[in-house]
């Protein structure tokens, strides 16, 4: 697919899905999305002093203000390079067009000793392969027409799950990116995946 078609079919799945994403994720996951995400914020290890976005987001609650957010290009972020103590992405990276671009500027824009988690759908465990097809190509577009309205977006998902780089290759493009210490753990048997690496 190339890079303004992917551009454009990202933002329509999005568009379409925006306002039952949440529920979604909750039935397509049965919920586990919670846990994999609570995962991927453990393990990237805040150190005491670090503005972790949680830490940030509570301040300026009890403020009584709302934590400000940027859309913006992962490819091109807006921000200088070694501000961060830590970037995280959630099941973002296999909609982004140039991966490889995107894992340097999130690694450009960390700290000496700043972590990137990433977390991400990856390659399932091979005794697994054939239930979780099924329930990819069969369960994931029916629940999305139901739920959602939009079965062709929930395709769009299994197919781009089927197109993301495994483990392996993963952890060798966040090398590539100047990360190092580059760990994966694997979570639900392959189906989702977190990495972790450190910019020195």
């Amino acid at each position: 697919m190339q890079a303004g078609n992917k551009a454009k079919t990202v933002k329509r799945v999005f568009d379409s899905v925006a306002e039952r994403y949440d529920v979604m994720n909750d039935l397509m996951s049965l919920g586990l999305h919670r846990a994999w995400k609570a995962f991927a914020i453990s393990i990237a290890r805040p150190k005491p002093g670090e503005r972790m976005l949680e830490r940030g987001r509570d301040r300026l609650l009890d403020r009584g203000l709302a934590l400000p957010a940027v859309q913006c290009d992962a490819e091109r972020l807006p921000f200088p390079s070694a501000h961060f103590d830590c970037v995280t992405v959630g099941f973002g990276l296999r909609n982004m067009t140039r991966k490889e671009a995107a894992l340097a500027e999130m690694a450009r824009v960390l700290k000496p000793g700043g972590r990137l988690v990433v977390l991400e759908f990856s390659k399932v465990w091979k005794p697994l392969e054939r239930a979780y097809d099924w329930y990819s190509f069969k369960v994931l577009p029916w629940l999305g027409d139901r739920v959602a309205g939009d079965a062709d977006a929930y395709r769009y998902l299994a197919e781009s799950i089927r197109l993301h780089p495994d483990q392996a290759a993963l952890a060798e493009m966040l090398r590539a990116a100047g990360l190092a210490d580059v760990e994966v753990f694997n979570l639900a048997g392959g189906v989702v995946a977190v990495h972790r690496g450190v910019r020195f």
